[in-house]
């Protein structure tokens, strides 16, 4: 046989059966047949498809598990985040967590976030604050000093600044320093402090007081480029009537030193506005010095030089340096005071050898 029998199609339209029942004649609907295929075709055609389906589940069945393994995910995610939490937390965290999958877990980002930038900021204002309590250098000085202050007026307020000076040259110098306030600041003269020593002779009094002015004083000399013609002459004027002044009183740290006992005035200032700009007693010095004929000179200026060469401890309480000025004026005092014992034990030990001397001359002559 050549193929299979050909079957009648069968389809007949809605409109056919109703046409039919009604026994209305209509116009007949002509039928699409669809064409027959052998049977080797036909079992073709069911491979083909049977292929295509298992192609296609392959796909779907991975889908399928990769939308379970990111619900898994989800849930373990949420169960990790609940366990941190509270009781209370935990029941809530959940529930959002099955209804929005990554919302708990960004707000405890959040939450670790910021508690992490609270915890930097703290440690970075930890080194501020023990500045600001302590000071430069963790010592806490006289309001005056600075952040800013430069380092060399630092060194002077640590190191020389309200100590006692019982030196000729060194006092001398402290009260050329004194009157150049009025034209030059401290660190600008701590700076040149070299440059005066060169020109000013180590402030010698004698050396000074025989200086030429007109060379000194001349436009181009070195000292011209420091202070003024009239604070020139003021110091070589000021070196000359300390020469006298040592002259009468052996020193001139004995001529100063005698206005306060020799004992420098403890002022035990707690803050910057009781510190005086002159007192009574820097009025009677400057009364005495122009009386003598000495030169810028004020009270002012005699208040000055009294703070820096220890004269008077204008150092604030709470300053780490008003203690120790105190100490070193101690033991100034002490040292001093075994100097003035070893003179006296030299001169007993003389007298007694004059004494003995004098015995054994005494019995060499009656003997006689």
């Amino acid at each position: 046989m050549s193929g299979p029998p050909r079957v009648r199609s069968m389809n007949v339209t809605v409109g056919d059966s109703d046409s039919l029942q009604s026994g209305n004649k209509a116009r007949p609907v002509k039928t699409v047949k669809k064409p027959l295929l052998p049977e080797s075709e036909k079992k073709n055609l069911e491979v083909v498809m049977n292929s295509q389906c298992v192609l296609v589940t392959p796909a779907i069945s991975k889908r399928r598990d990769q939308h379970q393994l990111a619900g898994v995910k989800n849930l373990s995610m949420n169960a990790s985040c609940s366990s941190d939490a509270s009781s209370t937390d935990s029941s809530t965290y959940s529930s959002g967590a099955s209804s929005s999958g990554k919302v708990p877990r960004r707000v405890k980002k959040k939450q670790v976030g910021l508690k992490i930038e609270k915890v930097n900021t703290d440690a970075m204002a930890v080194p501020v604050e023990v500045d600001s309590v302590d000071g430069l250098e963790g010592k806490k000085r006289c309001a005056w000093v600075t952040p800013n202050t430069e380092p060399c007026y630092i060194a002077f307020h640590d190191e020389e600044w309200g100590v006692p000076v019982h030196d000729d040259k060194k006092l001398f110098e402290l009260l050329s320093f004194s009157g150049a306030l009025a034209e030059l600041s401290w660190p600008t003269i701590l700076g040149k402090r070299q440059l005066f020593r060169e020109v000013f002779l180590d402030f010698d009094p004698c050396a000074v007081s025989r200086m030429n002015e007109k060379k000194i004083v001349a436009p181009g000399s070195p000292a011209s480029s420091l202070l003024s013609e009239l604070r020139q002459r003021s110091i070589i004027e000021n070196a000359r009537q300390m020469c006298k002044v040592i002259e009468e009183f052996g020193s001139f740290e004995n001529y100063i030193w005698n206005f306060v006992n020799n004992k420098p005035i403890v002022s035990q200032f707690r803050y910057p506005r009781q510190v005086p700009a002159k007192s009574p007693k820097a009025e009677f010095i400057s009364k005495d010095l122009l009386k003598r004929g000495f030169r810028s000179v004020g009270p002012t200026v005699i208040y000055t030089f009294m703070q820096v060469a220890g004269l008077t401890n204008d150092h604030l309480i709470s300053c780490f340096r008003f203690k120790e000025c105190i100490f070193s004026n101690a033991e100034a005092e002490v040292k001093e005071s075994s100097s003035l014992n070893s003179k006296v034990k030299e001169k007993s030990s003389e007298d007694s050898t004059n004494v003995s001397l004098l015995l054994a001359v005494n019995k060499l002559s009656f003997s006689s």
